[in-house]
């Protein structure tokens, strides 16, 4: 079978930090966060106040009234972080085949918001019926589907829902349909709006949100610290364009890196609990396609949800690959900064590996005051790290339901 490198050639990103790459970056490397009080008409019912949300979105902007009213906001997140993709990666779609140009995009929640209005009608407001376009507002697979005709793309259009690591499953997969000349160009990623009272209830159920920091509720988010309480929800997306490198190389694009490495795998132990052997399994798959050896990799993005079990399990992961090069890596979670955006945090997290590998310049894990011996590898606690080499990287995605994702990215 044909294998091709595959080269990311665009970025566009709208996440609680910025709603572009280089704001988006800035602010991480800032230490900035986007974690605050939730403005909302239903906050007063909720124990959690507090989620990391774009306050600073304005749909009318990008769409026509009539249109943004049939779009659910997870796929106008989707459109607008697309838009900006193509726009950076310098692609002129009237000139390419667009049989051989598809999207795969990750959600774990879908049209959240668009459900949640219809059971506010049907329940709440006793209302009749529903708007006609409920359905299509809140299908999985809207968001996809409305990159695919807004861009007319009519290549392999697939939506990826595998709770956290969907977007970068997403990523993965479509780094599969180019290394395998299936397509010559995708667009990849994922897009998230979920919080919505209803969700927001859920989540709370569940008992894995982070209590709101009394001094200051921006650094509610605490991963790897002894005193982390659990994560922070929030929303967003974002999309990368992949190439195929010759492609990309011969019309002279400007080129961010190259994917090399991608794994998968399941735990099939607990829906909620990660284990370590599931990790492994994914990290050392990603390894494996990339060819590389533990040694290779200079940074890892961590999954770092803030959860007690989640960041002592990732940690032993890493260490179990790594061996004794884990302790020489740096790791870092930029949740701590943007929160856990579910089915997208893959993808804004891979934008911000990308973004690293780039520029020699590592985001810290913020609100990292109080170390857990537990998690003893090195954080990039609280303030950035600029780096005199780096030419691998990895970013790892975990889930509920067992489904790991981790990506491998080399500077070229």
């Amino acid at each position: 079978m044909t294998s091709r490198r595959v080269a990311v050639t665009g970025l566009g990103i709208l996440s609680p930090v910025g709603n572009d790459k280089d704001t988006f970056f800035a602010n991480l490397m800032a230490g900035k966060s986007g974690i605050k009080k939730l403005e909302t008409d239903f906050v007063d019912q909720l124990d959690c106040k507090i989620a990391a949300y774009i306050n600073d979105f304005d749909p009318l902007a990008h769409f026509v009234k009539n249109k943004a009213a049939t779009m659910d906001r997870v796929t106008q997140f989707a459109v607008v972080a697309t838009e900006q993709a193509i726009k950076d990666a310098g692609l002129d779609l009237a000139s390419e085949n667009l049989e051989r140009f598809g999207v795969y995009l990750g959600t774990g929640m879908g049209g959240a918001a668009s459900i949640e209005e219809g059971y506010v009608r049907l329940y709440k407001e006793q209302a009749k019926r529903l708007k006609p376009f409920t359905v299509l507002m809140a299908m999985n697979n809207a968001a996809s589907a409305q990159v695919a005709l807004d861009f007319g793309l009519t290549g392999p259009d697939l939506t990826f829902c595998t709770a956290c690591s969907s977007s970068s499953v997403a990523i993965g997969e479509a780094v599969r349909q180019i290394r395998h000349g299936y397509v010559d160009v995708m667009l990849a990623g994922g897009s998230e709006a979920l919080l919505t009272f209803g969700t927001i209830k859920a989540w709370e159920a569940l008992r894995t949100l982070a209590d709101e920091d009394e001094q200051n509720p921006s650094a509610s988010c605490k991963p790897f610290s002894e005193n982390r309480t659990g994560l922070v929800l929030g929303e967003g997306a974002a999309m990368v364009v992949l190439e195929d490198m010759d492609r990309a190389i011969a019309r002279g694009a400007k080129i961010y890196a190259e994917m090399i490495g991608y794994g998968s795998s399941n735990d099939s132990a607990h829906i909620t609990q990660p284990s370590v052997e599931g990790q492994s399994r994914a990290m050392k798959a990603a390894l494996a396609d990339a060819k590389l050896n533990p040694n290779d990799i200079g940074y890892i993005n961590a999954h770092g949800t803030g959860t007690l079990l989640n960041d002592a399990t990732e940690t032993a992961a890493i260490k179990h690959v790594l061996g004794s090069h884990a302790s020489h890596i740096p790791v870092s979670s930029t949740k701590s900064m943007h929160g856990h955006l579910m089915g997208a945090a893959g993808a804004v997290e891979i934008t911000a590996t990308l973004m690293a590998l780039v520029k020699k310049e590592l985001p810290p894990t913020i609100n990292l005051k109080e170390p857990d011996p537990a998690c003893d590898l090195d954080y990039v606690p609280n303030q950035k790290r600029i780096l005199k080499e780096l030419n691998h990287v990895m970013s790892n995605s975990f889930a509920f339901g067992g489904t790991s994702g981790v990506i491998i990215m080399s500077k070229v």
